[in-house]
């Protein structure tokens, strides 16, 4: 099964995250990742909140936001990891080496390449070698 690492946006998971807890997750086909971010920030504001706070602030209500300082806490760092996923996802994609030992995505840009090419067409970049990327091979002597 021949599968190629589609580029992700990592704004898009951060601000999928902002909406709800774990949907930037759900974007990045992180499923279990979700859950996990979900589970803490209903487990953080059922022990660490008070459920007046958590009521006046469905409602509209003035409330205190010093209160629900735990769970933006915990929705922030739910943010910063589906962007960073994300982001780290994208890395991978673009270092990943085919079968026969050539790159699937330009390093420059990122952008799916032409194996056939020794640059990239969409930005022009000079693309290593094969022998530049391929597996590092230890000689005799080294063994």
């Amino acid at each position: 099964m021949n599968r190629t690492l589609s580029q992700k946006r990592p704004w898009l998971a951060a601000l999928l995250s902002v909406l709800a807890t774990g949907l930037g997750h759900l974007y990045l086909r992180r499923w279990r990742r979700a859950l996990g971010w979900l589970a803490v920030v209903l487990g953080v504001s059922y022990f660490l909140v008070d459920p007046a706070a958590l009521d006046a602030a469905a409602s509209g209500e003035a409330f205190d936001l010093v209160e629900l300082l735990p769970v933006l806490v915990v929705t922030s760092l739910s943010v910063a990891d589906a962007y960073l996923l994300a982001y780290v996802h994208n890395a991978v994609a673009k270092a990943t080496v085919t079968p026969d030992g050539e790159l699937s995505h330009c390093p420059n840009c990122g952008k799916e390449v032409d194996t056939d090419l020794e640059f990239c067409h969409w930005c022009t970049a000079e693309l290593p070698d094969e022998d530049a990327h391929a597996a590092p091979q230890l000689d005799d002597e080294s063994r």
